[in-house]
């Protein structure tokens, strides 16, 4: 479904992602774990697209040199020249580290906002399915997204991006700053939205603990270079991650 090849990114002379490569097939969930700053956002806004913006943007303002190579292939087609919009059509969507909200609109209004392409009769279907995957949103569904907990905003930012239907949903770092107990709710809520609507999920994370038990496959990061991969169950039994993820 998605093939990354040989992708670095370069922010001026600093290098960002180092000859990176790596697979996400249908109906996978697959994780890519790495320390802050290991290059987990960059690959995000790399697949997603964000970061041609980002760097039309800085063309625009004479700020940072940014400088892309290698391809994403997705579903056979060469898309690493496709801008963020056009990616989404085709069903890659992006959920953005820190919980990204409208915190001056309800609950109800940041999900019909994410949808406001979707058509009205299938948006409250969606609406639904969100209230179905996180109870708790529907309880607050009027409450103001800026008054909301992180674990709250967490489920709601994911339920926003469930607005457009994906294909393929990238979570970067959805469990940035929650409790253990709210990061296993949200990664069973995660598990649950596969078995149920066969999404293929490609999750960045720090937090390898609550991740690694959940995934099919993963890869490790570090300093941008691609440095170890194997199932889930295969990282949570190798040495060296569990001496630099668990402490053990």
């Amino acid at each position: 479904m998605l093939e990354v090849k040989n992708l670095m990114v370069f922010f001026e002379n600093a290098l960002a992602l180092n000859d990176f490569s790596m697979e996400v097939k249908k109906g996978e969930i697959v994780g890519v774990i790495g320390s802050n700053s290991a290059g987990k956002t960059t690959l995000m806004n790399t697949i997603s697209g964000l970061i041609i913006d980002m760097k039309i943007k800085e063309q625009r303002k004479g700020g940072e040199r940014i400088t892309i190579y290698g391809n994403i292939i997705y579903n056979g087609e060469d898309i690493s020249a496709l801008p963020p919009y056009k990616r989404t059509e085709k069903g890659i969507v992006l959920c953005r580290e820190r919980h990204p909200v409208f915190p001056e609109s309800d609950v109800l209004e940041n999900l019909r906002i994410a949808g406001h392409r979707t058509e009205r009769s299938k948006l409250r279907h969606l609406i639904e399915y969100a209230f179905e995957i996180f109870p708790a949103l529907k309880e607050i569904k009027s409450r103001k997204a800026g008054f909301l907990s992180g674990g709250e905003q967490q489920m709601l930012a994911i339920s926003m991006a469930l607005m457009v239907e994906p294909s393929l949903l990238l979570l970067d770092e959805p469990l940035l700053g929650l409790s253990p107990m709210i990061q296993k709710m949200l990664m069973d809520a995660i598990v649950g939205l596969r078995a149920d609507s066969g999404i293929t999920v490609l999750i960045t994370e720090q937090f390898a603990r609550p991740v690694l038990p959940v995934i099919d496959r993963g890869y490790v990061i570090e300093n941008g270079m691609f440095t170890l991969s194997g199932t889930g169950e295969e990282l949570m039994d190798n040495p060296e991650i569990q001496s630099a993820y668990f402490g053990v």
